[in-house]
């Protein structure tokens, strides 16, 4: 008897020998094929990386510091070749069930984006290189002045081998202006006149001409030059040298540019929609799409854009009755939109004060954070206002990401060329939205993740990222900011208008209405000023769907928050979620909601 409870035991012992051996092979071959994935995802984003100077540059690196980006159509066939090889390895060598964690996540996203930059190619041409919001002729002095740092002799070499390569570049801008016309794309009528000031702006000064200021790179080189620790005679050779490629190099690149613009715009129209494209209803759908990641048709957009406006109109009409205002909303709105009162002066005196007042806003959130965040960002942010060489076309506000390395602090850019577009009103959503919380925390925090694959930390899916800025309006008046009723009537105007882009971006682009019908509408339903009003309808137009993203982004995270917080109760906690959202990169929103709801079942 005891032999054979003796004999058992040997049996199950080693039955369990076995089973721990059989669980420590798999193990083994799970981190042995889950290494393998990350290494190659790695090798991709530093080819890519290789590929892409202006990147490397954007994350502190000096390896190409003298280039440009190809941006040629050769480069265009060149990347979806890549992506078709890249999604034959994803399905063909990795075992994708072998997969698990952020490492599944991984696949997953890198998959779609293999996909979707397919699926991009037939609608390659379907932009506008040049435009008022982000057109190379602006960009490319904005990326010299702002991204370019000279700290070495070697770096200012490199900045004048770049403005060298203005030319060369240029002359590939025009190819591609040029093909675009051939298939039937022309930039709209509006833009020309806007674009042809940008780029007379930049060739405007010294050394381009013997009067007046320095001209706005030739005074970025030679504020960088001074700064550095190099003997006097040795500082003006290199400005010498500056302005030698700004003469020989720059200046013909933007007069050849401005030559054929000039010749363009004769051929230009007044139909500003994507449905004027071959094929552009379909391509609509598909930038609509990409844009919200979901699949939203253009009448269901709309729909849901009438559906908001009239409830932030109605708790608009609750902020009438705090400050006891009497009339119409439309009243109300002719008020905010006209009195002195919430405007600082056109002067040097009230531009300073805005930018010193939104530093102070930011810095006053951000000492609240850890009220609503476990996870904060280590890179800086400082506020800057608009260059003067751009301020007239540039939106009224935007973020620039901080490097990677730390070099560079993320930077809240305000417009204040018309300062009548600025109320003080929005200031404190607007500071929100741009920088803390909103795309600071989230570009910032993706940047500095340990967790996440290179790629993960630089990837940015319109819905998600712009639907936490809009998000990050309302954060903080739920821990007691916007006690003032008119900053909360600023807040709720800034998601009306969100709002409106829904309406207006789909009545633009799907159910042709006119330049002027997309600017009434904001002026009927808003209080921003007409100059907002033109700036947006016009930014539609050259960006078709991109503002769709806000507030469809803003309602999926509200929904999943809600979510969470019914299924959760006593137990739901704010800065899991936040955690949720930020610590996995930019995500569609799909993925986003089956992560909270992962969230939910974990804590539950």
């Amino acid at each position: 008897m005891r032999k054979t409870v003796f004999l058992a035991i040997i049996l199950i012992l080693g039955s369990c020998k076995n089973d721990n051996d059989s669980h420590a092979f798999a193990k083994a071959e799970q981190l042995k094929i889950s290494q393998e994935f990350n290494n190659w995802l790695e090798a991709q984003f530093q080819k890519d990386l290789a590929r892409d100077p202006e990147m490397q540059t954007q994350m502190g690196i000096k390896t190409d510091y003298g280039k440009w980006t190809d941006i040629s159509s050769a480069r265009d066939l060149e990347d979806k070749e890549l992506a078709e090889s890249r999604l034959k390895y994803l399905t063909k060598e990795v075992e994708e069930q072998a997969l698990e964690g952020q490492d599944l996540l991984s696949y997953r996203l890198y998959k779609r984006e293999q996909e979707q930059k397919i699926a991009d190619y037939d609608y390659r041409l379907y932009s506008y290189p040049v435009n008022q919001m982000h057109g190379m002729q602006s960009e490319v002095p904005a990326f010299l002045i702002n991204m370019h740092q000279i700290a070495s002799e070697s770096d200012a070499l490199a900045y004048i081998e770049r403005l060298k390569g203005i030319q060369p570049l240029f002359e590939e801008l025009t190819n591609n202006l040029s093909l675009r016309e051939t298939n039937g794309i022309l930039l709209p009528r509006f833009v020309f006149e806007k674009v042809l000031k940008d780029s007379r702006n930049v060739i405007t000064g010294a050394p381009f001409s013997d009067f007046g200021d320095k001209s706005t790179l030739a005074a970025d080189f030679d504020e960088k030059i001074n700064k550095l620790d190099l003997d006097a005679q040795r500082k003006e050779e290199l400005k010498a040298m500056a302005d030698e490629a700004l003469l020989q190099y720059v200046m013909p690149a933007y007069e050849n540019l401005i030559t054929f613009l000039t010749d363009q715009q004769q051929r230009a129209t007044g139909e500003d929609g994507a449905w004027k494209f071959p094929k552009g209803a379909e391509f609509y759908q598909h930038a609509l799409n990409r844009t919200t990641t979901t699949s939203m048709t253009a009448d269901e957009i709309h729909e849901l854009g009438l559906k908001e406006v009239e409830r932030i109109h109605n708790e608009m009409r609750e902020i009438m009755k705090q400050v006891k205002f009497e009339g119409t909303l439309q009243d109300f709105f002719k008020f905010m939109r006209d009195d002195d009162q919430f405007y600082y002066p056109d002067t040097d005196a009230g531009k300073k004060r805005y930018l010193s007042e939104a530093k102070t806003k930011i810095n006053a959130m951000k000492a609240k954070l850890p009220e609503l965040f476990h996870t904060l960002p280590e890179a800086d942010i400082i506020v800057k206002a608009v260059e003067p060489f751009r301020e007239s076309s540039a939106g009224k506000a935007f973020y620039q990401q901080p490097a990677t390395d730390g070099s560079r602090p993320g930077t809240y850019y305000a417009n204040l060329y018309d300062m009548k577009a600025m109320p003080t009103y929005q200031m404190d959503a607007l500071a929100y939205h741009e920088g803390i919380p909103g795309h600071h925390m989230q570009i910032a925090i993706a940047q500095e993740l340990d967790s996440i694959p290179e790629f993960r930390k630089h990837s940015f899916y319109t819905a998600y990222v712009e639907g936490w800025g809009l998000y990050s309006e309302l954060i903080p008046k739920e821990i007691g900011f916007y006690k003032d009723p008119y900053s909360d009537f600023g807040r709720l105007a800034m998601e009306l208008w969100r709002a409106c882009r829904l309406v207006v971006d789909t009545g633009i682009h799907s159910k042709k209405w006119s330049r002027e019908e997309g600017i009434e509408y904001y002026m009927a339903n808003t209080p921003n000023a007409e100059s907002d009003a033109i700036k947006m309808v016009e930014r539609h137009i050259i960006m078709p769907s991109q503002a769709t993203a806000y507030k469809v982004g803003m309602n999926k995270i509200l929904q999943l928050r809600a979510k969470a917080l019914d299924a959760l109760g006593e137990d739901f906690d704010i800065k899991d979620f936040h955690d949720v959202v930020l610590t996995n990169g930019s995500l569609p929103l799909s993925i986003l909601e089956e992560l909270v709801d992962e969230y939910i079942e974990n804590t539950k």
